[in-house]
C-alpha cells in the first residue's frame, strides 16, 4: 500500500507532471505565469480542487450513474472551485484579481477532469487524494518555474508575497519586455519542454 501511494504520489512531481509531460491545463500556465507569486497562487488553487474533487469522485464512484458521470464531476469540482473563489477573495483580494477569470475556470481544467475521470473514478480515496496532491504539487512547480524565468528575464526580480522582490538582479540590468507577454509565455515553455525531454531522453 504504501509504495502504490509513493508511486501516485511522486508520478505527478516529473513522470506525469501535467504541462510538460501530460501538455494538460496550459491555458492557465501560459496566461497567469507573468510572475512567480501568480503561479504559486494558481497552482495552490488548482491542487485543493484537484484534491477534494478526487476524494468525493472515489467516494461516490459507485454510486453516480456511468451515462452522467462527466456532468456530476463538473457539478463536484465546480463546488470546491467556488470555494475556492470564496476564501480567495476573503483572504488574498489582490491575487484573486490578478488571477481574474482564470480561478472559476479551474472548473473546466482539462488535468482536473482528467484525473476525476482517468483515476479516481476507479480507484480508492487514498490512492486518488495522493493522485491529486502529486499532480496538484507538480503544476504548482512547473507554474512557479515558468513564472520564475518570465519574471526574472522581463523585470529583473523575484516576487513571492506582498509585492516586494525577494531577489533583484540589479539597476544595470535591462529587463527583456517580451518574457512578460504572451508570445514570451510560449518561448519560455518550449524552451523548458525541450530541456525537460533533455533531460528525459538521458
Amino acid at each position: 500500500m504504501a509504495q502504490s501511494l509513493a508511486k501516485e504520489f511522486t508520478k505527478g512531481l516529473w513522470a506525469e507532471i501535467p504541462p510538460f509531460r501530460l501538455v494538460l491545463g496550459l491555458c492557465p500556465v501560459l496566461a497567469v505565469t507573468k510572475t512567480v507569486e501568480n503561479g504559486i497562487g494558481m497552482g495552490v488553487a488548482t491542487t485543493f480542487v484537484l484534491v477534494f474533487a478526487n476524494l468525493l469522485v472515489s467516494l461516490l464512484r459507485n454510486v453516480i450513474p456511468s451515462k452522467v458521470r462527466i456532468a456530476c464531476y463538473i457539478v463536484i469540482i465546480a463546488t470546491f472551485v467556488t470555494i475556492v473563489e470564496l476564501v480567495m477573495q476573503a483572504y488574498t483580494y489582490e491575487l484573486f484579481l490578478k488571477l481574474g477569470i482564470f480561478i472559476p475556470l479551474i472548473v473546466v481544467n482539462c488535468i482536473v477532469l482528467g484525473r476525476a475521470e482517468a483515476f479516481a473514478s476507479k480507484n480508492g480515496p487514498v490512492l486518488s487524494v495522493a493522485d491529486g496532491l502529486g499532480m496538484g504539487i507538480g503544476f504548482t512547480l512547473s507554474l512557479a518555474a515558468l513564472g520564475a524565468v518570465r519574471e526574472l528575464l522581463g523585470a529583473g526580480t523575484i516576487t513571492i508575497w506582498g509585492g516586494n522582490p525577494v531577489f533583484e538582479i540589479g539597476a544595470a540590468f535591462q529587463p527583456f519586455a517580451f518574457m512578460v507577454e504572451a508570445p514570451g509565455a510560449f518561448v519560455a515553455l518550449g524552451l523548458m519542454l525541450a530541456i525537460m525531454n533533455l533531460i528525459g531522453s538521458k
